[in-house]
Order: structure tokens, then C-alpha cells, then sequence
């Protein structure tokens, strides 16, 4: 009786295998260029990197100066989007504004998602009373009102860019080790996972060569959502009170400073910091769509 024999990978074989995972990539890739949420939601995202970061550099005025002669001015050639109740240029204001808004938001994003997927897959791959153990840990954390929690920390130290980044970071990355758990605990039984075991692997590389990057398209989609929550956090925060302190603009902060003025019909104090925030999580929505329906076999249809 013959008995079938194994043949060793090649470097045929591994550039094959290279070959395949390129094309896999390619192909998700071109699923999601295909889809015209996401190409509308690069181009809005690409839009106001430019408006914040390039801006700057063409429209040289200082968001700080104060014009005194031109108080609550409305929107003119001197200044495009007019001044505020300290007559402070704001459009200026908003392309720096901007800066720490997306900053931030995509700071604490991935750092909730290093957080999140370092936990998650831990959880899942150990099982047993370790993975019971971190998810009621987890069932008590997000028990609690993440707003609440975040109001509470931020008011009892002095804000700043960093400290944000790590109070948002700290109550975002629930969800995201829910996720990864998820995946890797329906992973971790499949027919690659078991061959990896039996040869010997070790559990880490099983875990980060094999279980992860399978995991890839949950986690990517996930940080993306969680970039448009993190801005809106910020925003919130700011139109609190509780974010960086002025002068620092930043765009909740500089609806929070309208607010007093709306009856006055001091238009351009609102809609400009308004519309930013809206475009920035549009836009940051329409690319996770793009993406779940990429890296999603069941929803991308061949062509």
C-alpha cells in the first residue's frame, strides 16, 4: 500500500502563494475602487487634507491675529470666510483647525485598534476561563457610558492633543476586540490553522502569521469606522469645553464659540466648521462601506 507522500514547499511554491496573495489584494483593491461611495469618499478625505495641510501654506495668515477693526465681519476679499466675535480670520482658523481634528481622530483610532486587536486576539485564541475572564472585563467597560467616562477624565486634567488621543483611544477600543475575537475564534479551527499545529508552529506565529492577517478586512473596516467616531468625539468634546484650550481652534470648539452669535445671523461662524465635520465623517463612512464590501467575499460580486 502506497502511502502519499508530502512535498516540501518549494520557492516556486512560496512565490506562487506571493503571487495568489497579490491578486487577492489587487482584486479587493479594484472591488473597492468600483464602488462609487468609496472613490466619493477619497476624494472628500483628500479634499480636506489638502484644505487643512496645503491650505496653510497658500493662505499665509495666523489664526491667532486679532483684527480689531473687523469684529464679526461677514465674509469679504480681506477675509473669505469672515472674522469672529475677536476678529480672528476664519478660514485660517479652520484649515488649523482641521489639523487637530484628523490628527486626533486618526491617532486615537489606530491606537484603539492596536489596543482592541492585541486583546481580541489574545481572548480568542487562549479560550477557556482566560477569553471568559478579558470579555466580562470587556461587558464592564462598555457598560459604562463612554461619553460620561470621557467627560469625567478630561475634566480633572488639562487637555491636550496627546491626552485626547489616549482618553478616546482608552473607551473606543471595546468593540474592535469584540470583532477580532470573534474572527479568530472562528479562525482558529480552520484546516490551516490545525495543519500549522500539527507541523509544530508556535502559537504566536499561528496567531500573527495565520489568524491575523485572515482577520485583515474586520480590522481595517473597523478602524476606519472608528476614525469618523474619534472626530466626532473631538467635536463634541471641544463644543463642551472640555477640549484643547484656546486659542488652539479647533472645529467643535469653533461651533461652541457661534453659538452665542446665531441669533445674529452670523452664518459663516457655523456653517464652515459645521460642514467640515460633516464631510470628514461622510466621507470616512463611505470609505468603510467601500471597504466591508470589498474585503466581504459574500457581498463583492466577480466582474
Amino acid at each position: 500500500m502506497s502511502m502519499p507522500l508530502e512535498v516540501p514547499e518549494t520557492p516556486a511554491h512560496a512565490s506562487s502563494t506571493k503571487v495568489q496573495a497579490g491578486r487577492s489584494r489587487q482584486g479587493t483593491l479594484t472591488v473597492f475602487w468600483r464602488q462609487p461611495l468609496g472613490r466619493a469618499g477619497i476624494l472628500v478625505l483628500l479634499f480636506l487634507i489638502l484644505f487643512c495641510y496645503c491650505g496653510p501654506l497658500v493662505y499665509r495668515h495666523s489664526p491667532y491675529t486679532m483684527h480689531l477693526m473687523a469684529l464679526l465681519q461677514a465674509p469679504s476679499a480681506a477675509f473669505p470666510l469672515g472674522t469672529n466675535n475677536l476678529g480672528r480670520n476664519m478660514l485660517e482658523r479652520l484649515m488649523v483647525g482641521g489639523q487637530t481634528s484628523l490628527e486626533v481622530g486618526f491617532s486615537a483610532a489606530l491606537a484603539s485598534m492596536v489596543i482592541g486587536v492585541v486583546y481580541g486576539a489574545v481572548s480568542g485564541f487562549v479560550g477557556g476561563w482566560v477569553d471568559a475572564t478579558m470579555m466580562r472585563v470587556v461587558d464592564v467597560l462598555r457598560a459604562i457610558p463612554g461619553l460620561f467616562l470621557l467627560v469625567f477624565l478630561d475634566s480633572i486634567v488639562r487637555p491636550s492633543a496627546g491626552l485626547l488621543v489616549v482618553l478616546i483611544s482608552l473607551i473606543s477600543w471595546h468593540g474592535v476586540s469584540r470583532l477580532v475575537r470573534g474572527e479568530i475564534l472562528a479562525l482558529k479551527n480552520t484546516v490551516y490553522a490545525e495543519a500549522a499545529q500539527t507541523i509544530g508552529a508556535t502559537n504566536r506565529r499561528i496567531l500573527f502569521k495565520h489568524l491575523l492577517p485572515n482577520a485583515l478586512g474586520t480590522i481595517v473596516v473597523a478602524t476606519t469606522f472608528m476614525v469618523g467616531d474619534a472626530v466626532l468625539m473631538i467635536a463634541g468634546l471641544s463644543f463642551l469645553g472640555l477640549g484643547l484650550p484656546p486659542p488652539a481652534p479647533n472645529w467643535g470648539a469653533m461651533l461652541s464659540d457661534a453659538m452665542p452669535y446665531l441669533s445674529q445671523n452670523s452664518w459663516w461662524l457655523v456653517y464652515p466648521p459645521g460642514v467640515a465635520v460633516l464631510l470628514t465623517v461622510l466621507g470616512i463612512n463611505f470609505v468603510g462601506d467601500a471597504l466591508r464590501t470589498a474585503f466581504d467575499a459574500r457581498l463583492s460580486v466577480p466582474r
